[in-house]
């Protein structure tokens, strides 16, 4: 009965411990408040980006001897004035996840992911000794926060009420553009953007304040992820930040470019009209940099040259008739035919006359040959007993 009672003990014992072991090996793991904060904390505190993802973003430079060309561009971008840009602004609070760039951008310096750098007003290095420290760029702008720690271990929280982001109107941003001989493309980059602060000046009116630059190459794994909708004919996010700056969405004016002298477009023209007509100049100048490469086959020589030949052909025939802007079309009706452009001509025949000008000798001849209309003369003039004709319902028989 002892014997019994021991191999009772010893299997209930044996099935106690491989219970525990089947349960170690499952990896249950009881919860404490301790794992629930760390969970929640890593809800909040955004996208995790790895280092395969930011590498994956990442652009390798143009090496120097494969560059033939290459151009620094500063663009100013409007958002209270400019509607392609106002993707870029809205939202202005968070809604159903959705933030504005400046909400992005701001959160992840705070929070130490990318680092910002001086705004130096065209002599931008972005190396660790022109590193912002974000305490004293919160205190320079006036921006409130309330800190944790102290050091290089301190952390800065920003409630969503102090956030400026109604003040942010406007960004400067660095776009680089590069011939690659190696790959005959001409590559047109973002390489830096830079948040401004638009606010009332001491003087009045509106003063701005760029705040610092950041990389857009470490920018680029957060913007991905980050989706908004163009236009408002169709509210479904279709492009990423991320994809709105790489195609060009965006639409600014040129504010500066890279000189020596380092001087903006307006200290170099300081009239409006003449910057403007600079502006425009600089944006044809790279646009058509590719197509000026390439040397035109013999059907593309051809029309251009027929191309050119017609327009100075119309632009001779407009200065014979007076026209003193000879690029516009003047039209000359007609009483019985469809109006005719004067800058009309006849390639073939090499003839430059319009056919309003024969219209109009035609109209000449018309005038001077007027009918003739006889009229009645006495009757004992020979002419008329001549030329008369007697009448026959009255004749003696």
């Amino acid at each position: 009965m002892k014997s019994l009672k021991k191999i009772l003990t010893i299997a209930t014992i044996s099935a106690i411990s491989i219970s525990v072991l089947a349960q170690d090996n499952t990896g249950v793991v009881r919860r404490n408040s301790n794992s629930k904060r760390g969970q929640k904390q890593e809800e909040t505190s955004g996208p995790k980006i790895t280092d395969r993802m930011q590498g994956f973003f990442d652009t390798q430079k143009t090496h120097d001897a494969d560059l033939a060309y290459m151009r620094e561009i500063y663009r100013q971008l409007d958002l209270k004035n400019v509607p392609e840009n106002t993707p870029l602004y809205f939202p202005e609070d968070i809604v159903d996840g959705q933030q504005n760039l400046f909400r992005i951008i701001l959160g992840l310096v705070v929070d130490g992911k990318i680092p910002a750098f001086e705004y130096l007003d065209g002599r931008e290095v972005f190396t660790d000794q022109y590193k912002v420290k974000v305490g004293e760029m919160l205190d320079r702008f006036d921006i409130y926060y309330q800190t944790q720690g102290n050091g290089d271990k301190a952390t800065y929280t920003i409630e969503e009420a102090d956030v400026p982001t109604g003040q942010v109107l406007k960004y400067y941003i660095i776009e680089k553009w590069e011939f690659d001989r190696r790959s005959n493309q001409m590559k047109t980059f973002v390489e830096a953007i830079c948040p401004v602060l638009t606010r009332g000046g001491d003087f009045g009116g509106d003063a701005n304040y760029p705040m610092f630059w950041v990389k857009f190459d470490q920018l680029r794994p957060y913007l991905a992820q980050q989706y908004v909708f163009l236009t408002d004919d169709n509210n479904l996010p279709q492009y990423s930040l991320d994809d709105y700056f790489n195609l060009g969405m965006y639409k600014g004016e040129i504010y500066k470019t890279k000189n020596l002298r380092n001087l903006s477009m307006a200290q170099m023209f300081p009239d409006e009209d003449d910057m403007k007509r600079a502006q425009d100049s600089i944006d044809t100048r790279l646009r058509e940099f590719g197509k000026n490469l390439w040397v035109p086959t013999r059907e593309e020589y051809l029309a251009m040259k027929d191309a050119e030949e017609e327009a100075a052909a119309a632009r001779e025939l407009a200065i014979a008739n007076g026209d003193s802007i000879p690029e516009r079309t003047v039209v000359s009706a007609d009483d019985d035919e469809k109006p005719v452009a004067k800058t009309r001509t006849s390639k073939r025949s090499g003839r430059k006359k319009s056919s309003s000008a024969s219209t109009s000798k035609s109209t000449s001849k018309k005038k001077t040959t007027k009918s003739k209309v006889s009229q009645p003369k006495s009757s004992g003039s020979s002419s008329s007993n001549s030329n008369a004709q007697k009448s026959v319902r009255r004749r003696k028989r």
